[in-house]
């Protein structure tokens, strides 16, 4: 494995003098060469901490970083052969572009051929060519965060460390820089390691996904495993958006679970759980896309409920339902609707959702 965070755990004494913060709890991370793997949770749940013990600003209280099966636990930063590119940026005010991100190879006393020739090079790959000469105040958000990847790059570091570096662009340039700091890592094939808290970035950037949670890890997965197959509600509710329908477990199956829902009978996937048995309560998650509304019963052969819109909100490319449902309120999501698919409110409906997209979850005590 390349880079690996061997049961990592960083305490630090409480301000009230009360003992010890976990804020990193026993984090395992397995990382493989040339990997995108991003950080995920909300403030606080330990992902920046995790970040500063792979980068060197922090050390672990218990547990190892190794690099390339080695240990790095003691090194200091400047001897870990990783970059950083900072939410702030970090760029010098008083240097230009080309100077900025020659910088770090000045200091490595590379000649000045090979200064010109790796410079040219990043500059190229990040879209920065015929702004060499420009100082910092006269670059545009997104311009400055090139320069701030660009001198990262430029060192070739073996590990790529990102902290929250599109948090302070508007909306439209986070989506667009997204997608260019993907291709770049691609194009170097360099290994990555992304901090956020934005669910739609986590998605788009990462090969692997850590969803973290009060200093722990709770789940690591593709984009697709973690909103389809999610482990826990946390998880579920903060991936993406979810209705939870209590259900009884009535029997496990070879495709998942049997269960009861609206007292009807149905099956639906969910992973073994030692809480999940025959008998107990469960959770349905189902997402809104995944929920359809229709005005007459379907004839499709498919279980149906009736039910009575509550909200109607129309967004332009899709349409938002608060519908109840024997009593449980559900939101359901049209993408693209017509003028067919709006509904009043107090219209009465029915509703079927897609079962190979609904997963059951265990009820957390």
């Amino acid at each position: 494995m390349f880079l690996e965070l061997d049961h990592i755990s960083k305490h630090f004494p409480a301000r009230d003098g009360s003992g010890e913060v976990r804020a990193v709890d026993d984090v395992e991370i397995q990382i493989e060469q040339g990997q995108f793997v991003t950080l995920l949770g909300p403030s606080g749940c330990g992902k920046t901490t995790t970040l500063r013990l792979i980068a060197g600003f922090e050390f672990p209280t218990h547990g190892r970083i190794v690099l390339e099966g080695q240990e790095i636990n003691e090194l200091p930063p400047n001897r870990r052969d990783m970059a950083m590119v900072f939410q702030s940026y970090a760029i010098f005010p008083h240097l230009n572009v080309y100077e900025n991100i020659a910088y770090g190879l000045k200091i490595k006393r590379l000649s000045a051929q090979e200064v010109r020739r790796k410079v040219a090079t990043v500059m190229d790959l990040t879209e920065l060519t015929g702004l060499e000469n420009r100082a910092p105040n006269q670059l545009s958000g997104g311009q400055q965060q090139r320069v701030a990847l660009a001198r990262a790059l430029v060192m070739e570091p073996k590990v790529l460390l990102f902290d929250e570096p599109l948090s302070n662009l508007d909306a439209k340039l986070r989506v667009q820089m997204r997608t260019e700091i993907r291709r770049i890592q691609q194009d170097f094939g360099i290994t990555s390691v992304y901090v956020t808290h934005d669910q739609d970035e986590a998605m788009v950037l990462s090969d692997q996904i850590v969803v973290m949670h009060r200093g722990r890890v709770q789940q690591i997965g593709t984009a697709l495993e973690i909103y389809r197959r999610p482990h826990n509600r946390f998880i579920a509710d903060f991936i993406g958006r979810a209705n939870f329908l209590p259900v009884q477990v009535l029997e496990r199956t070879p495709a998942g679970w049997q269960i009861k829902l609206f007292d009807q009978t149905l099956e639906a996937a969910g992973e073994a759980d030692a809480t999940t048995t025959a008998g107990s309560e469960a959770l349905l998650m189902v997402r809104p896309e995944s929920i359809h509304i229709f005005p007459t019963m379907p004839d499709r052969g498919a279980t149906a409920w009736p039910g009575v819109i509550a909200r109607t909100s129309y967004l332009g490319s899709l349409a938002e339902y608060d519908v109840v449902v024997g009593g449980q309120p559900l939101l359901a999501v049209r993408h693209d609707p017509s003028e067919s698919d709006l509904y009043a409110v107090d219209q009465p409906v029915y509703v079927q959702f897609l079962r190979e997209n609904a997963y059951l979850l265990p009820v957390e005590r």
